[in-house]
């Protein structure tokens, strides 16, 4: 292997976004604590698109909330451009959110139903006490999205889930930030619409100089839009590569079956690994060791008492596996099975 780490993380100087060791936990009654992010750490150049992976469970959503601080993290840091937002509460974490912005999920229930579409994205204006051009800053981000002005006096009731979704961007939007944290924007879309959400991205990206965070279930579309891709199981970092070094030679299990299972033209799945049986274990319990084992076709018996660190087994490719593809071999496996 090239290098060893916990921390895949690129120099400070390099990257706009860096979080480092991110851990979310949740009280789950007296005595049982809910393990959602489990020391996740990676980065995000100026520019850069960053796929954030998983099945639904895995803490990726949580990762987003916890980047912009809603909640704040139990541990780790996360450094915008050198500030960590960790540290920061009141007015300077306000301000310091202007540059981070988060997209949510369900685009109509992320927005108010009694206020106008114009109201609603001019609200982080209202909040930040902005009022210079604030009309003209409001119909210019609503063109810049494909809304027309007219559309300006109706209530999201009155908007497709396309239209909804434009203007949970146009919010985002509206106090020019830096980066922009995705969070399955475009799952609760028809096809057709997704693609005109995933090519606004992309326009938005350019015309704002935007850094991305896109977190997704469907690797299809991470595929399309990302430069680097992060994979996550059970709150934990599995495998970060480059989207075409990643979807070429996945190194993790987990990896593996979730490209496998992306259908083919033909409707069918193109590789040979084995689809993912068993379902998640619970977060309030993960497994010992490699928290993926219970379900892994090549788990032997050092993954249930050693826990993999994430390594560097080519170029910019890491992965936390005691056995990636083209790494070692069982026959060197100091637990062997019995």
């Amino acid at each position: 292997m090239a290098g060893s780490g916990t921390a895949p993380l690129r120099r400070p100087d390099e990257v706009i976004l860096q979080v480092e060791h991110l851990r979310v936990e949740f009280r789950a009654g007296r005595n049982a604590t809910v393990h959602a992010v489990s020391d996740v750490s990676f980065d995000a150049a100026p520019g850069e698109t960053i796929g954030l992976v998983g099945e639904s469970g895995c803490g990726k959503t949580t990762t987003g909330r916890a980047i912009v601080q809603l909640p704040p993290p139990t541990a780790g840091n996360v450094r915008l451009d050198g500030v960590d937002l960790t540290r920061l509460s009141g007015a300077d974490l306000r301000r310091a959110r202007r540059r981070i912005q988060l997209i949510f999920q369900d685009p109509i229930s992320s927005l108010n139903p009694r206020r106008k579409v114009t109201d609603i994205v001019a609200e982080p204006l209202v909040i930040a006490r902005v009022k210079d051009n604030r009309r003209h800053r409001v119909n210019g981000v609503l063109e810049a999205v494909g809304l027309s002005s007219e559309l300006g006096g109706r209530r999201p009731h009155e908007l497709s889930g396309g239209q909804c979704q434009r203007v949970s961007i146009a919010r985002a939007l509206i106090q020019e930030p830096e980066v922009l944290i995705c969070d399955e924007p475009v799952s609760s879309l028809d096809v057709s619409v997704q693609a005109q959400i995933l090519n606004l991205l992309e326009d938005m990206k350019v015309r704002y100089g935007l850094t991305l965070l896109f977190i997704s279930h469907d690797l299809s579309v991470v595929k399309n839009i990302s430069d680097r891709v992060v994979v996550m199981y059970l709150g934990k970092l599995c495998e970060l590569a480059p989207t075409e070094d990643l979807f070429r030679s996945p190194m993790h299990p987990y990896t593996r079956a979730l490209v496998d299972s992306i259908p083919s033209v033909n409707g069918n799945r193109d590789g040979g690994v084995p689809a993912l049986a068993g379902e998640l274990p619970s977060p309030l319990a993960p497994p010992t060791g490699c928290r993926f084992r219970t379900r892994c076709p090549s788990a032997r018996d050092r993954c249930a008492v050693e826990e993999p660190i994430m390594a560097e087994v080519r170029p910019g490719h890491f992965v936390a596996c005691h056995f990636p593809a083209g790494g070692p071999g069982p026959e060197e496996d100091p637990y062997p099975p019995a």
